[in-house]
């Protein structure tokens, strides 16, 4: 079952509000026998995180949650989980598993002894509660109607968001329902283009992605690309304005990780973005390209906008 993405934060008695984890949706499975781990699209990740092996119920169940790994001050972090799902198991994911844990949030109960998709929210929560979560498993808690509250306090501590989910309602599998409300803690920031990517399909007349940077000196950091947030018209009116602007040598400072077959531009435009984080590497993680600023490029700098600005 998928949420629903939503706007704005909200607060209704009628709802359940929970924090939003950066982490893997998994569904996890125990026969009574063995645990296996399925990741959204069916494929086992069992062997990917061994620590979570040790969970074994008396009865059967299936449950549904986010495998969430951790930075160095405690916060979740996408960037270390990244370390650990590529690892199909073996060595690695044991070693892995040591140096870098995950924690299985637990957020539903699908099945314990019996089918419970059909019950309501509230008593899939109680059945939640009776089930023994052994660490690194833990129930996600819930926030009974104020979810602008927890939006706030989400908001303060960089996490990635809230879910609302209506009181009442059954878990419909395989289904975005509007039950889930999905409410996304976004950042922004200013960045200069310094280039685009060429489209392809039904953009390729238009481009791929705004490449983009933040001045360093006299040269451009590049924080990564954009390619969301554009209608067919902006599409259109961004590519004619770029065509004019097109210059032969890059604005970036030398990196190896910019995109290939870039088309350069002078620095003049500065773009408002929106996006989850910063990753480690200084790059802007799912930006969303949101319209162009007056302000000075010159002023759009790494100090100013970059990750401690």
């Amino acid at each position: 079952m998928l949420a629903t993405p939503w706007p704005a934060p909200f607060t209704d008695p009628g709802w359940l509000f929970e924090v939003k984890w950066d982490g893997v949706r998994t569904i996890l499975t125990w026969d009574g026998r063995s645990l296996s781990l399925w990741s959204r699209r069916g494929r086992d990740i069992t062997a990917t995180y061994p620590e979570l092996s040790r969970f074994a119920p008396r009865d059967a169940c299936v449950l549904d949650g986010e495998v969430v790994a951790w930075d160095d001050s405690g916060r979740p972090s996408f960037a270390a989980l990244q370390q650990r799902m590529n690892l199909s198991g073996g060595a690695r994911a044991v070693e892995a598993a040591r140096s870098n844990p995950v924690t299985y949030v637990v957020f539903d109960v699908l099945f314990d002894g019996e089918d419970l998709t059909h019950r309501p929210i509230e008593s899939r929560r109680e059945r939640l509660a009776g089930i023994d979560l052994p660490p690194p498993l833990v129930a996600s808690e819930v926030l009974a109607t104020d979810g602008e509250a927890l939006y706030a306090a989400v908001s303060e501590q960089g996490l990635e968001g809230i879910v609302g989910k209506r009181r009442g309602s059954t878990y419909r599998p395989g289904v975005r329902s509007p039950d889930w409300r999905k409410v996304p803690y976004l950042r922004r920031a200013r960045a200069v283009v310094g280039g685009y990517t060429p489209g392809e399909g039904g953009r390729a007349e238009t481009f791929g992605s705004l490449v983009l940077g933040l001045r360093l000196g006299e040269h451009l950091r590049w924080i990564g690309s954009v390619g969301t947030g554009f209608d067919d018209a902006a599409l259109s009116a961004i590519r004619h304005a770029l065509d004019e602007m097109s210059i032969d040598e890059s604005p970036f400072l030398p990196d190896p990780d910019l995109p290939v077959a870039t088309t350069w531009v002078a620095p003049h435009l500065v773009a408002r973005i929106e996006f989850k984080e910063w990753t480690p590497a200084g790059r802007l993680r799912a930006p969303s390209f949101k319209g162009f600023l007056s302000d000075p490029p010159e002023e759009i700098t790494w100090a100013a906008e970059g990750p401690d600005g």
